[in-house]
């Protein structure tokens, strides 16, 4: 099928544009580059460089003779939304093309206006560009395990049957979600919801859950074809940044108690999940949810692992915790529709011996110890330590 993959410049969406090119399908990749922006503006780099994408875009199709197409421009621009998808025509548009960190959209008001504005009025006009383009064309969507929160009963894949004086009903599950990055994800999922149920479309959310690793099938071909690899403490997922700083010598800092309880999934489940949707789509005016992820473990156990595991002894330090989130709480959320589609998962403790502490220990001459500290608080009225913010990438 023809593929439109939109934040095909980062972390996950350049692994996934190759993914489907890989399995035969004819993909193109809209970016916008305000990802790259986001590390001038912040003074951090990922860890293992990242080639301009017009040469990683060139080396795949040197290496596979298979072509990726690249579109510039920005998904908040209604216009250059429409007219993309006119071009490409695409079967599926997988949907990436989002500030991802809750961090970043808790620095300050103008953090908080600009994620929920890029995030929200971006998806927004990808839903008008698929209605008026072609209705039958698949939205898979990159939602958030986040937007449930953590609440005091089992999470479902995205719908729950309540039952309330008598009458019964299925409606969206209930969201509490934890910042203004993971209220602008609960907002995507109502507006395309409303968009299946009003206008015929056909989408799938996948609430995805930590993402760790870097390594995938088609990123190792070359390295002009790697993905980025974040360790700092805005951007850097909690995962890699904890194998970061143990390749360094350095503590693993454990927020809080440590006992948060998050859902994880290897680099190489997100874009295989990717491709199981893809490729068996929902129905016209089906809002389908997929909870992605294939393990949990509480933030303790992850940095325990980690230190169980390295080659070289880890110390564990609890810090303060700088957002607002409970200490302990229950958690057990569905997660079997990828794998009733065929997901076989790989397991963390296999992939830390495998690949991630031999990535951290070969990069890590590229690591600034000073970007492991937090520099956010949720609480407006607290201080923001660490370099100001100079600019937002408009």
């Amino acid at each position: 099928m023809r593929t439109l993959v939109l934040g095909g410049d980062g972390y996950l969406g350049w692994p996934t544009a190759m993914h489907l090119c890989a399995a035969g399908h004819e993909v193109s990749v809209v970016d916008n580059f305000a990802r790259r922006g986001y590390d001038r503006e912040l003074g951090v780099t990922t860890l293992v460089p990242i080639a301009p994408l017009e040469q990683r875009a060139w080396t795949w199709q040197r290496l596979t003779g298979r072509r990726i197409g690249i579109h510039i421009g920005d998904l908040t621009n209604a216009e250059f939304t429409h007219r993309v998808l006119d071009e490409v025509r695409p079967d599926a548009v997988v949907h990436f093309a989002e500030q991802r960190s809750a961090p970043f959209s808790m620095i300050d008001q103008q953090h908080a206006v600009y994620t929920q504005v890029n995030n929200v009025v971006g998806t927004l006009n990808v839903l008008y560009a698929i209605a008026q383009v072609d209705p039958t064309i698949h939205l898979i969507k990159l939602g958030s395990m986040g937007e449930y929160g953590t609440p005091n009963i089992d999470i479902e894949e995205g719908w729950l049957e309540v039952t309330h004086k008598g009458r019964t009903d299925r409606m969206l599950y209930p969201k509490r979600p934890g910042s203004f990055y993971h209220l602008s994800k609960v907002h995507d999922s109502h507006n395309i919801e409303f968009a299946c149920r009003a206008w015929n479309l056909r989408a799938t959310d996948l609430n995805q859950g930590i993402v760790y690793g870097q390594e995938t099938s088609e990123t190792v071909l070359h390295p002009d074809l790697a993905t980025r690899f974040d360790y700092d403490a805005v951007f850097g997922t909690v995962l890699n940044r904890m194998v970061v700083q143990a390749a360094c010598r350095q503590p693993l800092t454990v927020y809080g108690t440590g006992r948060q309880i998050r859902g994880v999934l290897d680099i190489r489940d997100t874009v295989e999940c990717i491709r199981i949707a893809a490729e068996s789509p929902p129905a016209p005016g089906e809002f389908r949810v997929f909870n992605q992820f294939t393990e949990q473990f509480s933030v303790l156990e992850l940095a325990q692992l980690i230190a169980r595991l390295h080659p070289f002894p880890v110390r564990i330090e609890l810090t303060p915790n700088p957002r607002a989130e409970a200490a302990e709480h229950y958690y057990h959320a569905a997660h079997r529709g990828l794998l009733d589609l065929g997901l076989r998962p790989h397991l963390l403790s296999d992939t830390l011996l495998e690949s991630l502490f031999v990535i951290a220990r070969r990069h890590r001459r590229h690591a600034d110890p000073r970007l492991f500290e937090p520099t956010v608080r949720w609480s407006p009225a607290a201080d923001r330590v660490g370099p100001a913010v100079q600019s937002l990438v408009a």
